[in-house]
């Protein structure tokens, strides 16, 4: 990677999960499971990791204790990586690997958008000489190194590199939509717009220079704005000629922002990997329409239990089922989790089974998410997506 200044690594982790219905209740979106392997904010730790950088700054605000306590115990545990808990930080680095009996009072007002978390901790964000700021969401799904992207911002000198796809145009209202000229250099970002004028979108993770970056911050605070980042930062930037640029990202890439999309994306994932594509390439790409694999996603539930996506076995077709499963009944098309058992008779299908769920004997689920207590919570089939089919849609 280029040398040219601190750079820090920031996630934004603030959400609820409301639009999630039962899936959400009483837990973090961040910690939502996800591919019968982990949780949805792990693929950004992952990605960090993986493209070796050392530390990612949290920056988290609904039950702040549970997710640091979780990512305590799951990130913190190897010398080349920690994640970092801003004024909290300083309890979990004393109580080593254990937990703090105690936490700082919070003397900052709650954050109102993903702006206003990277303002209201700016001490963190922009302290110790940090020179660019690369920020991460928790609710995206994908596999990506982002040294590349991160050289490539740096040799450019740019105020801002952001990373973005495309997609089919009639998928792109549901986006932050941009577009370049001949030169890479951005002429339009526009959120969710009604008539798109492009087939590209900002795929929600980009490299600020950090100094532009904090003045665009200062500007807007205290203003009528709406405390976002791609819908006050970017356009602010935009509009007074800050140099931005784009950086593509090819695969499986996507928002998990609803249960529907939820349930979508484990179907996507269950369906038989089209000829040719070895299952690599993700839904709102260009090369292909299935989920991504088992054996891309960060492994950091139940690590030591073996998994993998079954075509035809006994009482399984077109899942993905952990080596664990206790299965007297019929499994198709889902995902299951491990600790999952199936009663004698139960057919589960177009599912996904979260761990430790247990389907009752003689049950007929289908088009649901099953939680860890056995509530099954019922998805509109209209999104079903059988065997080598899926949806692009976000």
């Amino acid at each position: 990677m280029a040398e040219a200044g601190v750079v820090r690594t920031v996630l934004l982790a603030g959400g609820e999960g409301r639009r999630m219905g039962a899936l959400g209740a009483g837990r973090l979106k961040p910690l939502v499971p996800y591919g019968g392997a982990c949780r949805l904010i792990d693929f950004s730790l992952a990605n960090a990791r993986a493209s070796g950088l050392g530390e990612v700054l949290l920056l988290s605000q609904h039950e702040e204790r549970q997710l640091m306590d979780d990512l305590h115990g799951v990130w913190n545990t190897a010398p080349d990586f920690r994640v970092r808990f801003g004024p909290y930080d300083r309890a979990y680095q004393r109580a080593g690997r254990g937990l703090p009996t105690e936490l700082p009072d919070r003397t900052w007002p709650l954050e109102r958008g993903t702006a206003d978390a990277l303002i209201r901790k700016s001490e963190y964000v922009f302290g110790d000489g940090a020179d660019h700021v690369l920020v991460l969401h928790a609710d995206h799904v994908y596999r990506f190194d982002y040294g590349p992207l991160i050289e490539g911002h740096l040799a450019s000198g740019a105020a801002l590199t952001l990373a973005y796809q495309r997609i089919e145009p009639r998928w792109v209202h549901l986006f932050g939509m941009v577009d370049f000229d001949a030169e890479g250099h951005l002429t339009a970002f526009v959120e969710k717009p009604e008539a798109p004028t492009s087939d590209l979108v900002f795929a929600a993770f980009c490299v600020f220079d950090a100094r532009v970056l904090r003045r665009h911050l200062e500007l807007l605070d205290g203003t009528d704005w709406q405390h976002d980042i791609s819908r006050d930062v970017i356009p602010a930037m935009l509009a007074a000629g800050e140099d931005i640029r784009g950086y593509e990202v090819a695969g499986h890439w996507e928002d998990i922002g609803t249960v529907e999309r939820y349930h979508r994306a484990h179907l996507a994932l269950a369906a038989a990997p089209a000829p040719g594509l070895h299952g690599l390439h993700g839904l709102h790409g260009l090369h292909g329409l299935h989920g991504l694999p088992v054996e891309r996603m960060p492994w950091t539930l139940a690590p030591e239990v073996p998994r993998a996506r079954v075509g035809e076995g006994p009482g399984v077709r077109h899942s993905v089922v952990p080596a664990d499963l206790v299965n007297d009944g019929l499994v198709e098309d889902s995902v299951l989790f491990p600790g999952v058992r199936i009663g004698a008779g139960a057919r589960v299908r177009h599912s996904v089974v979260l761990p430790g769920a247990a389907v009752p004997p003689g049950s007929d689920i289908a088009s649901a998410v099953v939680l860890e207590d056995g509530t099954v919570q019922q998805v509109a089939q209209s999104h079903r997506v059988p065997p080598g089919r899926t949806v692009r849609e976000r």
